[in-house]
């Protein structure tokens, strides 16, 4: 396949994507990518790739097209293709959450020498920066990246940008717990879709929607919430968006929460997780999570059950964020919570419950692990002595 025939398919796939032919568009491209001899025309193919896979939450695949086309811009060497793959490269990693290697390949793109593409993508690079840093919530490294971003924007009338930009601070003052200013940003990259994206994709749209969802939401005003978060989960329907799904899903649990709703806030919650772990988004599966626990807290009584989930899960929370008495602490109150309930295995002392696996219960009631009855020689229950070891009907 020549130059004039790749440049061909590559516009043919484009017109499919557009059109919300997304899968069609895909086999064009990946046509394109076994079978174009024009290194350029692969390079601009791998880009597509990486867009088309970023937008669908294949974030995974999105990563192996970046690291394709970074080969491939080696090989043309070109610095304004490599700025560009190293940049892809940072996105990957970034929707990943492997935020240090986000940064660390932003790093290189702004220390790649001076190209004809660094006015036009160096505001991206500091976005995307801004963005990892904030996700390990390290803010004022965050703040800065994002006033570089901005003024990348303004200096170059990249209204695109400045709103993407703003979606990002709506995130960051959210996080920072200052909600006027949360609102104030994604309203603004709203007023930006509509007075210059005409042409835009709708996915600026739903994005500006969505952060103003959550901001309302914190500011307690869940009916503007619940609009705004539809609207945006309209168009991610549409679109096959499933990043943007997931977090309207998350968005609306939050809602039926602050609504003291939990039976509609929980099986949302669990959607969302579902998204979340499918697309690899570590992040937005840790803010399911405590969701979740704020709904077991909010309940009036838990019943011990409820108390096991909750303790594991906030060990789970505790030990991600190095907390280390406080995970010790939450493994005293589980297996406390274990005693009381006598949810142990009375022959190996393991807790029953954690995860799937098979269990006998005696006549007198008492469970155990059906590979340690197996083992047992014992004639006798070894909880309560009782006789017989034959099972009971449950």
């Amino acid at each position: 396949m020549g130059q004039d025939q790749t440049k061909q398919q590559i516009e043919k796939g484009l017109r499919l994507y557009q059109s919300n032919h997304t899968e069609k568009a895909l086999q064009v491209w990946m046509k394109v990518l076994e079978k174009s001899a024009d290194p350029a025309g692969r390079f601009r193919v791998l880009g597509c790739l990486v867009t088309a896979h970023s937008e669908m939450g294949r974030y995974r695949e999105m990563l192996k097209f970046a690291v394709v086309q970074v080969d491939t811009a080696r090989e043309l060497e070109d610095a304004d293709f490599l700025l560009e793959s190293y940049l892809n490269l940072a996105r990957s990693n970034e929707k990943l959450c492997e935020f240090p290697k986000a940064i660390s390949y932003c790093k290189t793109c702004l220390g790649l020498p001076g190209s004809r593409a660094g006015a036009r993508l160096g505001g991206q690079v500091s976005l995307s920066m801004g963005n990892a840093f904030l996700g390990l919530s390290l803010f004022q490294k965050a703040l800065e990246s994002f006033e570089k971003a901005l003024r990348y924007a303004h200096n170059n009338d990249d209204t695109m940008l400045e709103c993407r930009v703003c979606c990002s601070l709506g995130s960051f003052y959210a996080q920072v717990k200052d909600y006027e200013k949360a609102l104030f940003f994604p309203c603004k990259a709203a007023e930006l879709v509509n007075d210059y994206g005409k042409g835009w994709s709708l996915k600026y749209r739903a994005m500006s929607q969505y952060h103003m969802a959550v901001a309302y939401r914190l500011l307690g005003h869940l009916g503007s919430a619940m609009e705004c978060c539809e609207e945006s989960m309209k168009i991610a329907l549409q679109h096959g968006d499933r990043p943007l799904q997931a977090l309207c899903l998350l968005c609306f649990a939050d809602i039926h929460r602050g609504r003291g709703d939990l039976e509609t806030a929980v099986p949302r919650y669990d959607s969302a997780m579902s998204i979340m772990t499918e697309i690899g988004n570590r992040l937005g599966q840790v803010q399911v999570l405590l969701g979740v626990a704020k709904c077991w807290m909010a309940r009036k009584a838990l019943d011990k059950l409820s108390q096991l989930r909750l303790h594991r899960l906030a060990e789970d929370i505790c030990r991600s964020k190095g907390l280390q008495r406080e995970v010790r602490a939450h493994i005293v109150r589980f297996h406390s919570c274990v005693e009381e309930t006598e949810l142990y295995c009375g022959l190996c002392g393991e807790a029953i419950g954690e995860q799937n696996g098979r269990l006998q219960a005696l006549p007198c009631a008492h469970l155990f692990h059906h590979r340690c009855l197996q083992r047992n020689a014992a004639r006798g229950c070894p909880n309560c002595r009782r006789a017989s070891m034959k099972p009971g009907f449950v």
